[in-house]
């Protein structure tokens, strides 16, 4: 195993170590990030719906086709 020695006692220790050591986020801040998210999502939808609407008419009047 390349020397690598498994002790499932000292990962476990080392695992709630770390894990005293990680800030989490509160409520809030958790609250308002996931708000970001869902508000760029929703603008990066809109805008890639509009761009595509244009460029489907672009190609429709290039073409002359279902118009």
């Amino acid at each position: 195993m390349n020397g690598v020695a498994v002790n499932p006692v000292k990962f476990l220790r080392e695992v709630r170590t770390e894990m005293s050591r990680v800030t989490w986020p509160s409520r809030k801040e958790t609250m308002v990030t996931t708000g970001l998210v869902f508000a760029m999502a929703t603008l990066t939808a809109l805008f890639f719906f509009f761009v595509d609407q244009v460029i489907g008419i672009g190609i429709r009047l290039l073409f002359h086709v279902g118009l």
